[in-house]
């Protein structure tokens, strides 16, 4: 018995990194996965990881900062599989390392759109659903960037800070409904937008030293924590921000980039 049997998935961003890893570990567990991204080809490679382990996934292409696609997604996920229980709203991107005065207003509303207001769009569309199914479970991607402050990533931070209080607000009026409403705050996790970081020794050197777990965080970690909220280990749990950063909010506070070096770096 898996402990998603039986269930509906949709999670977005799961073409790659921790949406792929979380769609991937949701179907072996037994749920039935839509995977949505704009990339059909990551998209459609993770579809195949699922089916060729023999799990249960279609292909969604959608920007989710686009009404239109996100309602269109949900529609397809029920349409396809008769209902959703879970939605797993985890696409997301950096934003420019640049202070605030240099971003440009088409970077703000690139940022904005997709990190936070797909989180929106995405429960927007997929309460209904829920509400008449009698319940379900939402989980966000936020970041430790939502929860501390990082100089050249101001908007990045703003928009994850929004995706932490939009997911308590949506706990709040959504809990005597029966749907619960969580967020992940990941760390340094390897996956392509970590790439910048990593790529720099000197900065890593120090973050490792601030960090108590001395590894990069894995896609896996954080597909494991958004299995713990989606399926029933977490039934008294809405509302909260699950950090897995491997402890670094735990010291100082986050090592943030211009301490380590990065942004003077960064051409």
């Amino acid at each position: 018995m898996g402990k998603l049997d039986g269930k509906v998935a949709l999670i977005t961003g799961a073409g790659s990194g921790m949406g792929r890893a979380t769609a991937i570990l949701f179907a072996k567990e037994g749920a039935r996965v839509a995977v949505s991204d704009y990339s059909p080809a990551g998209g459609g490679e993770t579809v195949k990881i699922i089916q060729k382990g023999g799990g249960q996934a279609i292909f969604i292409e959608a920007d989710v900062s686009k009404a239109a696609d996100v309602e269109g997604m949900v529609k397809t996920t029920v349409a396809t599989y008769g209902r959703l229980d879970i939605l797993y709203s985890n696409a997301g991107v950096p934003q420019p390392m640049a202070p605030v005065a240099d971003i440009t207003e088409e970077e703000w509303d690139r940022v904005v759109d997709i990190n936070m207001k797909g989180v929106f769009l995405g429960a927007k569309y997929a309460i209904p659903v829920m509400l008449k199914q009698g319940g379900g479970v939402i989980i966000n991607t936020a970041s430790i960037g939502g929860l501390v402050g990082s100089p050249y990533e101001a908007i990045y931070c703003a928009s994850k800070g929004g995706v932490v209080l939009l997911t308590k607000s949506m706990a709040i009026e959504y809990g005597k409904k029966n749907i619960r409403v969580n967020c992940i705050c990941p760390g340094l996790i390897r996956t392509g937008m970590s790439e910048g970081l990593i790529g720099y020794p000197a900065a890593m050197e120090v973050w490792m030293r601030r960090q108590p777990l001395e590894r990069l965080g894995q896609p896996d970690d954080v597909a494991r924590a958004a299995l713990y909220l989606a399926c029933e280990d977490s039934l008294f749990v809405t509302g909260t921000c699950l950090v897995v950063d491997g402890g670094v909010t735990a010291t100082s506070g986050a090592a943030n980039l211009f301490d380590l070096g990065f942004a003077q770096n960064t051409p």
